[in-house]
């Protein structure tokens, strides 16, 4: 944001805030204010109630209102007449997340000269899933009001292409897809996006691929080769008794990261006798997350009653079979918990990417520690050194984690460097360069194909003025073949 002079436009956290436009750090800060009723019901109702779990296979119920929509829809009103107003001529328009998924086609509709992208940080569902959202039609159509649509893995971006396709009927080869051109004054406020399709009529064309998303890794490893966190990092291990084996699960208190499922193996494993809690110790990071909404209430009391049922049985007084916590914590002691532990348990049951796999890998530059990773979290297309795992298999689940548990060294140096050289290769910087990148791509490529396409209009008024002036008057119909042929 510092480097292209931007602003960033968006809520401040804080309901009924009206704070005004500011500038902080080099970056101007545009504030959107949020009510109550709009916490209430866009964020907390539609997009978190509503969106979130359909777009996670429908893991748990969605919930559909029409007041929701009606809060959604003048909510996204709301975000993209605070980016009209901000945006200069031409600049481009960088738009974030499942909560904002109409904002692109409402800055097309306020400002055709802006160039717009969006990227969706969570799944896209297969059609199947996704038809049973009653605004599924107006959803597709926001989006498409893009350039790119950015997603995290390649099924996504189909996901959503197949959608087009089935409620539009929009034509699209590869990433590539042709949405008619309705309103004259999209054309004339950027005419290099409307071309002409086979069919006849005018289209512009938008991209809906994968950009995977990544870290700042080397921040990560920065801190690690830090003595003080390395330090802390033994400090931990020491708190816990100094076990042979630390597990670590890191997550947002959500049914998508598969908590329960995690657990519910650990405390099979314990129970078989194949892990002892004076040997082994979990750690559970389990950030807050929606407190005020009924379905991560019930999940907060199901987690904490089978984290309370297994310390229960298998505690001793010196050893915690489960270190559970209820809280977020800094960087710098999350670095610390990614040296200490030597497995790394990440068993969502559906997620976008899952940057905390990410994140332990980077910070592991001594090339140890085992990930065990979710084949249903988008991290798994790109770690494929990681042990992949079906959390819904509980039994393939608690034989991974003895396998990662029992790996000799050189195996979990092989694995981590892999993952290691990925990570470092494909960081954050990478992924907004090459999104950035893609969207100065399509608006090169739109703006040559219209130069072509009047190139080609000039031609073709040179040969009816030649043909006119050899033959005297020019049949009109004939001149109309004649152009309709060369185009």
């Amino acid at each position: 944001m510092k480097a292209s002079e931007g602003a960033w436009v968006g809520w401040t956290g804080v309901p009924d805030d009206d704070s005004e436009p500011f500038e902080h750090d080099g970056i101007s800060i545009v504030p959107v204010a949020l009510s109550h009723d709009d916490v209430e019901l866009y964020y907390e109702g539609f997009s978190n109630d509503t969106l979130w779990p359909l777009y996670h296979d429908v893991i748990a119920p969605p919930t559909y209102h029409r007041d929701w929509w009606e809060s959604y829809l003048a909510v996204n009103q709301r975000f993209a007449d605070a980016a009209a107003a901000v945006a200069s001529h031409g600049a481009t328009v960088w738009v974030q997340d499942y909560q904002l998924q109409l904002v692109p086609k409402m800055l097309r509709q306020l400002r055709p000269d802006l160039v717009i992208g969006f990227f969706n940080h969570i799944p896209f569902p297969a059609y199947g899933i996704f038809s049973q959202l009653p605004w599924r039609t107006q959803i597709i159509e926001g989006l498409l009001g893009a350039d790119v649509i950015g997603f995290q893995r390649v099924a996504d971006a189909g996901n959503f292409s197949r959608a087009v396709r089935r409620l539009l009927g929009h034509t699209s080869k590869g990433t590539n897809i042709d949405v008619p051109i309705d309103d004259e004054a999209e054309v004339q406020g950027n005419p290099a996006r409307a071309k002409v399709s086979r069919r006849g009529i005018r289209v512009r064309t938008v991209v809906a691929r994968a950009f995977p998303i990544s870290i700042d890794a080397a921040s990560f490893e920065d801190l690690a080769r830090s003595p003080e966190i390395q330090a802390r990092a033994r400090e931990i291990r020491h708190d816990l008794g100094d076990p042979d084996v630390v597990l670590l699960g890191v997550d947002r208190l959500d049914y998508t990261k598969g908590i329960g499922h995690r657990l519910k193996a650990y405390g099979e494993l314990l129970e078989d006798g194949n892990l002892s809690a004076e040997d082994t110790s979990l750690i559970q990071v389990a950030s807050p997350s929606r407190e005020r909404v009924k379905t991560y209430m019930m999940l907060r009391d199901e987690i904490e009653l089978t984290v309370g049922r297994i310390n229960g049985d298998f505690s001793t007084i010196s050893h915690a079979a489960i270190s559970y916590l209820h809280q977020g914590f800094p960087r710098e002691e999350m670095v610390a918990l990614y040296l200490a532990a030597d497995v790394m348990l990440v068993t969502a049951l559906r997620d976008g990417m899952n940057l905390v796999a990410k994140e332990y890998v980077a910070s592991r530059f001594d090339n140890d520690g085992v990930l065990v990773l979710s084949e249903f979290a988008g991290a798994a297309d790109e770690l494929k050194a990681a042990l992949l795992v079906n959390p819904h298999d509980i039994e393939g689940l608690k034989e991974a984690i003895l396998k990662a548990i029992a790996m000799p060294r050189h195996e979990r140096s092989r694995r981590m460097r892999s993952m290691r050289r990925r990570v470092i290769e494909f960081d954050v910087a990478r992924w907004s360069k090459s999104f950035l990148d893609a969207l100065a791509a399509q608006t090169l490529a739109q703006s040559a194909a219209d130069a072509a396409a009047e190139a080609a209009d000039a031609e073709n008024d040179e040969h009816a003025r030649r043909v006119g002036g050899e033959g005297g008057e020019v049949d009109s119909s004939r001149t109309s073949d004649l152009q309709g042929a060369d185009q």
